[in-house]
């Protein structure tokens, strides 16, 4: 009778371990067959792009005072204070530009348009297919968004308005432009920079 009450729960802990590594393989197979379909939805957009090529970017103007920033100043260069981007203000100060027009870059396809909230309140980020290589551009602080995401976009449509992201900022654009597409929204603040790239520096070598 010990015998089989030893045996009995040797048994039993057997099959509970078993049960638990089937288990275990069920959820991670379940893993990984979802990053397989995430991988599968995530856009060719190199393709894409192509595939409707008066989309393509052949130049880049400023996204404010259309179509060379006449009226604003870049109140924070990049990588003043380890800043990501650019930030564009109105000669006026203050919210003096609080719902100016701000405009595409370039030619390119809209990725997304987003509430992101906190510091970084609404977004718009479009991609650019220039010279056979991919960049994004990234619009924060908007007042209000006037476009949709999985569009195309031309250079100097209007995309947004400036804002003040509900009153954490006196208005301003933050600008960011990326050779690197895949970057999470990060945190606009950084001293490294791999993925991006020096807004104005970029925009005045890339113009028409």
């Amino acid at each position: 009778m010990k015998y089989l009450v030893i045996y009995s729960f040797i048994l039993f802990g057997l099959i509970s371990c078993e049960q638990q590594v089937s288990k275990t393989h069920n959820v991670t197979e379940e893993l990984t067959d979802n990053s397989v379909i995430e991988k599968e939805e995530q856009k060719d957009y190199k393709t894409l792009i192509k595939e409707d090529s008066i989309h393509i970017s052949k130049a880049f103007d400023f996204p404010v005072g259309k179509p060379n920033a006449n009226g604003y100043y870049n109140a924070q260069k990049f990588q003043e204070n380890n800043h990501l981007g650019e930030d564009w203000n109105g000669v006026g100060g203050g919210n003096s530009d609080l719902g100016d027009p701000i405009y595409a870059i370039a030619n390119g396809y809209i990725s997304e348009t987003k509430d992101y909230e906190g510091g970084w309140g609404n977004v718009i980020r479009i991609v650019h297919l220039y010279n056979n290589k991919l960049y994004e551009s990234l619009y924060a602080h908007c007042d209000s968004i006037l476009v949709e995401s999985n569009r195309f976009i031309k250079k100097g449509e209007q995309i947004a308005t400036i804002g003040n992201c509900n009153g954490a900022y006196y208005a301003h654009l933050h600008l960011e432009i990326r050779d690197d597409i895949d970057l999470d929204i990060g945190g606009g603040y950084s001293n490294e920079t791999t993925g991006y790239l020096n807004p104005i520096e970029f925009i005045t070598k890339n113009r028409n």
